[in-house]
């Protein structure tokens, strides 16, 4: 169905081009992918001429007639045929500031428009009139490079990524995306030219950041962010954990290459963007809460709790949703110890009912995460870890089952216990309320109402109610 429908839209845009008489490409992402065998969604069309009135001729042609986006700022316009998203816009050429990102555009021929392309694998295009349909423009080579799986620029890479340095982090999005190999002196432009990217938005920065952590093995790309210097530009405190500190012969493992080995762990089970991010930010407070102890070796004590606080600063200057998305990441980072805390010691009821409690809904992605945190280059003591794992999740659901805790509420309400003992809202209310609570966490009374409102009553006598 998708290569009839791609074929419809081909043709009619080609029609629309002819009767326009401007020559028109399908060019970039589109033309690279379908050349990895890889589904694409959105198509870029290059027109010589105005992208808008092509656009709306295409539009015309399709029955029923699709709606056009106009973007006459940037003449372009966007249409949605089905399942796909074609964009038009006229051939240009780019020139730039020195302080700015942004171009100065002008019209340009199909070889101005293929100069401006960020690399090689972008810069294919595929001619559409009917003279040339499906005729590859090829002028960098760029089968090749896709051939040999390499990430070059088209052009000078230092006037590349000078000009717009939004590019360094594409092309670490797409080695870490395609698994291809960036051009050596490709590479060594991005670490000359990483001060330049300072002058783009923490929004276009994050954009590229999420798309590293959603490939299938997020590490390429944070290892080539460390690499060319980025990282500590756009993330310092990931850029912090690298590094192993040595006092009495006694070390402590390299804290980012751990956590980029859980973060590729957690990969292997999810495409949940923020259960990534917490993979990303589960250790992230180390670095301030490592000391050093004669007798004992390196503590990193309470770094969940610390890490919980770091959360919203580096969402926040990262232009991160600051909702629940961010709470969840807090809620991760805080409990991602509880799992391995419990598979240590003896799994008692009460423990597992607190973590139930605490965890809610998101009890599965915290015990993912946590078997991924086992890295270990001891292969007994992963074994010992993942087993005690097993019974943890056992006993999980076990006591969900039996207890019904997950994301309970106390059988007995603030309102109902205001009303029994004529209180207004005050602190002994909350402190019946919270006994209740312990208790059915604990294990002394059931989690129902009946026993629930039995203890209540005791503990208001005990306050004097």
């Amino acid at each position: 169905m998708d290569i009839k429908l791609k074929q419809r839209i081909f043709e009619h845009i080609s029609t629309a081009a002819d009767q326009l008489g401007q020559d028109t490409y399908v060019i970039g992402g589109y033309v690279r992918d379908m050349l990895l065998n890889r589904r694409s969604k959105d198509i870029d069309i290059v027109t010589v001429g105005s992208g808008i009135d092509l656009a709306e001729k295409v539009a015309g042609l399709i029955k029923p007639k699709p709606k056009v986006n106009y973007f006459r700022n940037f003449g372009t316009a966007q249409l949605k045929y089905r399942n796909f998203e074609v964009e038009f816009v006229g051939a240009r050429k780019e020139s730039y500031r020195s302080n700015s990102r942004k171009p100065i555009v002008e019209n340009g021929t199909i070889e101005d428009d293929q100069n401006r392309r960020d690399f090689t694998i972008n810069a294919l295009a595929l001619g559409l009139n009917s003279y040339n349909f499906g005729k590859m423009t090829d002028p960098f080579n760029g089968i090749n490079d896709l051939k040999s799986r390499i990430i070059k620029t088209p052009l000078n890479p230092d006037e590349t990524f000078s000009d717009d340095p939004l590019r360094m982090l594409r092309a670490i999005r797409f080695s870490a995306l395609l698994d291809f190999t960036i051009e050596a002196e490709t590479l060594k432009a991005i670490a000359a030219n990483n001060s330049r990217m300072r002058i783009v938005s923490a929004e276009r920065i994050t954009d590229e950041l999420n798309k590293v952590i959603m490939a299938d093995k997020p590490s390429i790309g944070f290892k080539l962010l460390e690499e060319t210097g980025l990282l500590e530009i756009i993330f310092p405190e990931l850029a912090g954990l690298k590094g192993v500190e040595v006092i009495n012969g006694v070390g402590h493992k390299d804290n980012f290459y751990h956590t980029l080995e859980v973060l590729d762990g957690v990969a292997k089970d999810t495409d949940n963007l923020w259960l990534r991010w917490s993979a990303l930010l589960h250790d992230i407070a180390k670095p301030v809460t490592k000391k050093f102890q004669e007798g004992q070796g390196w503590t990193f004590h309470s770094h969940n709790f610390a890490g919980t606080k770091m959360v919203p600063g580096i969402f926040r200057r990262m232009k991160l949703p600051m909702n629940e998305k961010m709470r969840y990441v807090q809620k991760i980072v805080k409990l991602h110890m509880r799992p391995i805390i419990l598979s240590e010691e003896e799994v008692t009821d009460s423990a597992v009912r607190r973590l139930l409690f605490e965890a809610g809904d998101d009890i599965d992605d915290l015990m993912l995460l946590c078997e991924a945190d086992i890295t270990s280059k001891n292969p007994q003591k992963v074994r010992r870890y993942l087993k005690n794992f097993k019974i943890v999740r056992q006993k999980l659901k076990e006591i969900e089952v039996k207890d019904e805790i997950r994301n309970f509420q106390p059988p007995v309400s603030g309102e109902l216990i205001m009303k029994t003992f004529n209180l207004p809202p005050c602190k002994e209310v909350g402190i019946i309320k919270n006994a209740i609570k312990e208790a059915i966490l604990d294990g002394k009374i059931e989690n129902n109402f009946d026993e629930a409102y039995s203890f209540m009553q005791k503990k208001a006598k005990e306050l004097g109610l």
